[in-house]
């Protein structure tokens, strides 16, 4: 588990948005980059992590990628597009679905005959991601830009993100923050109440949300993370559990070495 020294709270809000933006300020000028490059999904983690780098000043860049009209006809593309006139961020949107089709493993093959159905849908959910992930490096490279990551230590505790993904970044002011302290970064930097008051979600599929895919909410991670407790023996068993299996997540590449 990680070392958690620092808790971000109504009163010194400021004063973490003020160090969080500098950290990010740093990390790019060391890199000889122009800025930071992040997916949005209209979600709070991303529109927070947007939000602190404009706040600090720093060139920020947000691509919208929807699957097909998934995301358009939605209520989430309304979301996005608040934060981005609200604060006059920088945009653009790619449509990922022809990439995603076409690097799916063909639904007549032998390979998936036998395999389970779930490990078969997830397998495609995470598609996705990793093609977002695609897109946002090569825009950063086009630009010179840091890709900066979104994944916060709640989500990060349970592994809850796709390999090579949205877990794959340049940088991360969220690694070690917890989603309740998201929200707190998220009220002071002003995104809009609708993105705060919605239903934590990756977008993996229409309707899909964190909590109900976990089967364990953010609040009970954050007090397992802040208090050593759930307060629930069972929950706390679930978080233990999904933390060992999503190890290889968490670690660096394993390699020979004797």
């Amino acid at each position: 588990m990680e070392n958690k020294n620092f808790l971000i709270t109504e009163e010194n809000v400021k004063e973490y948005c003020e160090k969080i933006g500098e950290w990010i300020r740093k990390t790019v000028e060391s890199a000889n980059a122009n800025g930071v490059v992040l997916g949005m999904s209209s979600g709070v983690d991303c529109s927070t992590v947007a939000r602190l780098c404009q706040n600090a000043g720093i060139n920020t860049h947000l691509i919208i990628m929807p699957y097909g009209d998934d995301m358009t006809k939605s209520q989430n593309y309304k979301d996005a597009m608040e934060l981005i006139n609200k604060f006059k961020f920088d945009y653009h949107v790619f449509d990922i679905k022809p990439a995603v089709d076409s690097l799916q493993i063909p639904n007549d093959s032998e390979i998936l005959k036998n395999a389970k159905k779930i490990n078969i849908e997830l397998s495609k959910a995470n598609i996705r991601p990793r093609v977002r992930m695609t897109y946002l490096y090569q825009f950063a490279q086009i630009n010179n830009l840091l890709v900066i990551g979104t994944g916060n230590l709640s989500e990060c505790t349970v592994g809850y993100f796709t390999k090579w993904g949205d877990g794959a970044c340049d940088l991360n002011p969220m690694r070690m923050i917890t989603k309740r302290e998201v929200y707190i970064l998220a009220k002071y930097l002003q995104v809009p109440e609708c993105i705060i008051n919605k239903k934590p979600s990756a977008g993996l599929w229409e309707g899909q949300t964190d909590e109900e895919e976990l089967g364990i909410k953010y609040e009970q991670i954050d007090n397992f993370i802040l208090n050593g407790t759930s307060g629930d023996n069972k929950i706390d068993e679930e978080i233990l559990s999904k933390n060992k299996k999503s190890m290889h997540k968490l670690n660096g590449i394993q390699i020979f070495n004797k």
